[in-house]
């Protein structure tokens, strides 16, 4: 073989390997963590309105009201007072998460079915994901987080966890507290006035 043609079969050789390695080096290179992010926030789940993922880092430094929402339950009317606390809290740092949840066997619906209850019967505006396990070994990261740090899972719907805008301070309560009532908009309103 010509030494010109063992050269450029060495490049081509050489050029192939690379470029058989090159989407394997940017695979193994995933972004970097928000450092600036907590861990409790450091997470992703999907939207209920188009189940596309979302991070929720992009409320940290919020003040963030975490609940599981069931459509058929005798708490659901809570719907209407979350959507107002968040309407009336939202331009001072509260943002309001909703994880519907059938682990109390009171949200049969599909995520679509979900979706229009949430906006057509109760206006919600605030951020809603996709139906979700809330309790016990199979509970979501973020419930498994929120019952370690509060010493208490989700008993039932519209349990409520109130997080500090530095993402590790947590405050829960219980289903029966009404959004509207006067120990949790104390909550809400002394988490809003830290900075």
């Amino acid at each position: 073989m010509p030494i010109a043609s063992m050269h450029l079969t060495r490049r081509l050789a050489l050029v192939l390997a690379l470029t058989a390695l090159a989407p394997v080096a940017r695979a193994a290179s995933p972004a970097a963590p928000d450092a600036a992010c907590t861990g409790l926030l450091q997470q992703s789940y999907l939207r209920l309105q188009d189940e596309k993922p979302q991070s929720l880092c992009q409320y940290r430094g919020k003040v963030v009201v975490v609940v599981n929402t069931a459509s058929f339950c005798g708490f659901t009317s809570q719907y209407e007072g979350l959507e107002a606390l968040y309407a009336r809290y939202r331009d001072r740092g509260l943002v309001v998460l909703g994880f519907p949840s059938n682990d109390f066997s009171q949200e049969t619906g599909s995520n679509k079915q979900i979706a229009d209850f949430c906006e057509n019967t109760f206006g919600v505006k605030f951020p809603m994901f996709t139906k979700s396990t809330v309790t016990g070994k199979d509970a979501i990261p973020l419930f498994r987080e929120l019952a370690a740090k509060t010493q208490t899972p989700p008993r039932w719907n519209f349990y409520k966890y109130v997080i500090a805008r530095d993402g590790t301070q947590v405050t829960a309560f219980q289903s029966t507290t009404d959004p509207a009532s006067r120990p949790f908009i104390q909550e809400i309103e002394k988490q809003l006035a830290l900075r």
